[in-house]
């Protein structure tokens, strides 16, 4: 792997969640989830990382294992708008590199952190990077709750999709099934929802409006594109272990750690 360059990890945290609330605080092998994730940041070897929060409950848990918090506001929408914040406060120069690690991915891979960073550290013309890996499934490709990218041939993303793509013109003219392997050279990737900026694009991000492509396909990333913005797409060796959405996807984390 090449030389890491200098970066800053920023965890936004939420304390309310639709599907799962106080997830975040919820215990998972003797400490909460957060924390879990602020600890394999710090392995990453970030210059700097921060938890990002709204919430005092949140707060006062983060001070207590240790992490650097930053108060912020409560309208944000999302966790790009709260990233953008801390970049502000923090006063970081535009050529800076930041990453969005979510606080409901414990088990995130570091490599892929430090893959993705290089990545954009690579293209000059790249503001942001995030990271794919191959779908080998059919079932995955036809499934919109799987978003996929395609790229160019600098890796860059063209298009953001819930809709299978892309197309097989001939093989699935006829028949599409639904099961089984996609063809080993296909070149369907699907995206892992993990984020890096330069700090000049967060600045930039409150005067972005939602493009049409966002409004319909309900994928952030699409605002990005829909400007002319390049992003700089990492290939992952396979899925990560998926993170906490639902009190389900916890029990399952939990079930792995007693086997471990």
């Amino acid at each position: 792997m090449s030389e890491l360059p200098d970066f800053h990890i920023v965890i936004p945290a939420r304390y309310a969640s639709q599907r799962f609330p106080q997830k975040l605080m919820a215990d998972l092998g003797g400490k909460p989830v957060l924390q879990w994730v602020y600890e394999l940041a710090l392995k990453a070897g970030a210059q700097s990382v921060t938890v990002a929060t709204d919430h005092e409950i949140i707060e006062k848990a983060a001070l207590a294992f240790g992490a650097p918090v930053v108060m912020t506001r409560d309208d944000h929408e999302n966790g790009t708008e709260r990233l953008a914040e801390v970049a502000a406060k923090m006063g970081w120069k535009g050529d800076e590199i930041v990453v969005n690690v979510q606080g409901d991915e414990p088990f995130l891979p570091v490599k892929l952190i430090h893959s993705s960073v290089i990545a954009l550290s690579q293209d000059e013309e790249a503001e942001m990077a995030t990271v794919a890996c191959v779908i080998d499934q059919v079932e995955d490709f036809f499934n919109p709750n799987v978003v996929k990218v395609v790229c160019d041939e600098k890796q860059r993303a063209l298009y953001f999709s819930r809709a299978p793509m892309p197309w097989d013109r001939d093989g699935f003219a006829n028949n599409v099934n639904r099961t089984g392997l996609l063809p080993a050279d296909f070149p369907a990737l699907r995206h892992i929802g993990l984020y890096v900026y330069r700090a000049s694009l967060l600045a930039r991000y409150a005067d972005l409006p939602m493009s049409p492509l966002e409004r319909w396909e309900k994928l952030e990333q699409l605002r990005f594109l829909h400007q002319g913005i390049k992003v700089q797409v990492a290939l992952a060796d396979g899925l990560p272990t998926h993170g906490v959405d639902t009190l389900d996807d916890l029990e399952k984390l939990r079930y792995q750690l007693s086997l471990a």
